[in-house]
């Protein structure tokens, strides 16, 4: 992205949201991945194996998301506005009562529609993976 306003627009939005997130979390890292999607990315409805999740698309549809009734696709579906960030609990989070929100990318393949997603996780151990790029 050349350098200009909306390159440091994208940079404060993403850098305040891993600020948040981090505090939600209550966590001292997050690990944050910029995605280019132009095909059916997770086009299945589910729920990540982590404690929890933020995701932003900034470019094309938002997440799609929906309540499951025992583990079946949801009946009614939801996008979230592009723009707006959306916090999932995954697999991983240490209390009850089960997640019943399953979300997906929204079926892009073949439109010609590009997303520009940002995904934070939290890190508890950034000592672990060193190939990785934490926010601190």
């Amino acid at each position: 992205m050349p350098k200009g306003a909306e390159r440091n627009m994208l940079i404060e939005d993403a850098a305040a949201l891993a600020l948040i997130f981090g505090d939600l979390m209550r966590c001292d890292h997050v690990q944050l991945r910029l995605d280019v999607v132009d095909t059916n990315a997770c086009s299945k409805f589910h729920i990540d194996a982590v404690t929890a999740r933020l995701v932003c698309t900034y470019r094309g549809t938002g997440t799609q998301y929906g309540i499951s009734e025992r583990g079946k696709e949801p009946a009614e579906i939801l996008t979230v506005p592009t723009g707006s960030p959306i916090f999932l609990r995954g697999t991983r989070w240490p209390e009850s009562p089960p997640v019943g929100l399953l979300h997906r990318s929204p079926p892009i393949a073949g439109t010609g529609e590009t997303r520009l997603l940002l995904v934070l996780d939290p890190v508890t151990d950034p000592e672990q993976d060193d190939d990785t790029i934490y926010i601190h």
